[in-house]
C-alpha cells in the first residue's frame, strides 16, 4: 500500500475519481488498458474463461488463501448452498417492497458465518442461492431447494428457471462468471478493500461492495444494452439510431471503457461464447449488425477517442441468449464477482495497512 503524501505536497485532482493513483499493490489481476489484456493471477482472461470451470477459476485466483484441491472447493461450496438455503425464510418474509437486489443483500447479511471453513468459501458459496431465491420470491413462486452435486453455474440457473438447464447453456453462464471474476481496482472492488482494511468482517466488506456495484456508473450498463438493441429492432435501422442518439450526445451503452483505449478483451470472449449457442438467435445477428454500425458510427464522430466494444456489449446480448431476465444481470455480476471482492479483502487484510487517504480541504477559512 502507497504511504499518503503529505498534503502539502498532494497532487492527484479529487475531481479526477483518483484516476492513476496508485492505492493497492495486487497479485490477483492485472488490467492492460493500452494492450487490451486482462491477466488474473499470471493467466490471460482467454486463457480461463471458456476452458475452466468458475470453481476452478476462482481456486486459481485464490492461490494460497483457501483450498488447493479443486474437489475440497466444489464440496463445500455444495454444502454452503444447502446451508443458505435455511436463510431463505428470512428473505421471504421481508417487506413486499424490496427487489431482487435488497433481498439478495439481505439473505448475505442473515447467514451465520460458520468458522469451520474460511469466509470466503460461505459467502460466495451462498451468493448463488440468494439470487435464485430473491428472483424466485419477486416473482410470487417458491424458492428452488439447490442441489449441492452440481457445478455452480449449473445449479445456480437450475434454481432459477425450475428446470434441469441446458448445457450449453451451463457452459455459457460459467464462462461469463469466469469472465467477470476480478478486474482491478474498480469502485466495487476498491470498496471491499477499503472496509476489509479496518479488519471488519468479509462479510461486512462484500455487502459494502454490493452496495457500490448497484449505481448505474459501475454496474447497471447490460440491461440498456439490451433496452437499445430492442429501441433499433431491425439491423437497417441500426444506422440512423444510432447517428440520432450521437447527435442528442447520448452514450451509446456497451461501447467505450475507462481504462481500455482498446477493444475489451472480455468481449471477445463473452461473442466466442455466444457462437457455441449457434447463429439462429436473431438478436444476436441484430447485436452484431449493431455492434458494426456503432464502431464505425463512433470512429467518424469522435475520431480523436478509442471507443471500442465492452464487456457489457456481449454480457447483454449472451445472458439474453441463455434467458436470464435483464433485470437479474447486476444481482449476477455481484454474485460472479463476489469470490474476487473476497480475494481483495483477503489481500489486503494479509497487508494489515487501513486504508486512508488524504484530503484537501477547500472550504471557508475560520474567523
Amino acid at each position: 500500500m502507497t504511504k499518503a503524501p503529505n498534503p502539502g505536497t498532494l497532487t492527484a485532482d479529487p475531481i479526477a475519481g483518483l484516476e492513476g493513483v496508485v492505492a493497492a499493490h495486487t497479485s490477483l489481476s492485472d488490467v492492460d488498458g493500452q494492450n487490451g489484456r486482462l491477466i488474473l493471477r499470471g493467466k490471460q482472461i482467454e486463457d480461463l474463461a471458456g476452458r475452466v470451470w468458475f470453481e476452478e477459476a476462482v481456486l486459481h485466483l485464490w492461490h494460497s488463501y483457501v483450498f488447493s484441491d479443486i474437489d475440497e472447493l466444489k464440496h463445500a461450496f455444495g454444502i454452503v448452498r444447502q446451508a443458505a438455503y435455511s436463510v431463505v425464510p428470512v428473505m421471504e418474509a421481508a417487506s413486499e417492497g424490496l427487489g431482487v437486489y435488497e433481498r439478495m443483500q439481505l439473505g448475505l447479511a442473515a447467514m451465520p458465518i460458520s468458522k469451520d471453513r474460511p469466509q470466503a468459501v460461505t459467502i460466495s458459496g451462498a451468493l448463488p442461492v440468494f439470487l435464485a431465491a430473491a428472483y424466485q420470491i419477486s416473482e410470487g413462486k417458491s424458492a428452488i431447494a439447490p442441489d449441492p452435486q452440481l457445478s455452480v453455474a449449473e445449479d445456480l440457473l437450475r434454481m432459477l428457471k425450475g428446470e434441469e438447464p441446458d448445457a450449453d447453456h451451463v457452459a455459457a453462464l460459467d464462462r461469463y462468471l469466469v469472465t467477470i471474476l476480478d478486474h482491478g481496482l474498480n469502485a466495487s472492488t476498491f470498496t471491499a478493500r477499503v472496509i476489509g482494511s479496518t479488519e471488519a468482517e468479509m462479510k461486512q466488506a462484500v455487502l459494502g461492495a454490493i452496495g457500490a456495484l448497484s449505481g448505474p456508473l459501475h454496474g447497471g450498463a447490460p440491461g440498456p444494452v439490451l433496452d437499445m438493441i430492442d429501441a433499433i429492432g431491425r439491423p437497417e435501422n441500426a444506422d440512423k439510431w444510432i447517428s440520432d442518439a450521437l447527435l442528442r450526445k447520448e452514450r451509446l451503452m456497451g461501447f467505450g471503457h475507462r481504462i481500455y483505449r482498446t477493444r475489451d478483451p472480455r468481449a471477445d470472449v463473452l461473442k466466442a461464447g455466444l457462437k457455441k449457442l449457434g447463429t439462429n438467435n436473431p438478436k444476436v445477428q441484430l447485436a452484431e449488425e449493431i455492434e458494426a454500425a456503432a464502431l464505425a458510427a463512433l470512429r467518424k464522430a469522435k475520431p480523436d477517442r478509442a471507443l471500442d466494444t465492452n464487456v457489457e456489449f456481449y454480457t447483454a446480448v449472451l445472458l439474453d441468449a441463455i434467458g436470464i431476465d435483464r433485470t437479474l444481470f447486476t444481482p449476477l455480476f455481484a454474485t460472479g464477482r463476489t469470490p474476487g471482492w473476497c480475494a481483495h479483502v483477503m489481500e489486503q487484510q494479509a497487508n494489515g495497512k487501513l486504508i486512508r487517504p488524504a484530503s484537501v480541504y477547500v472550504g471557508p477559512q475560520a474567523e
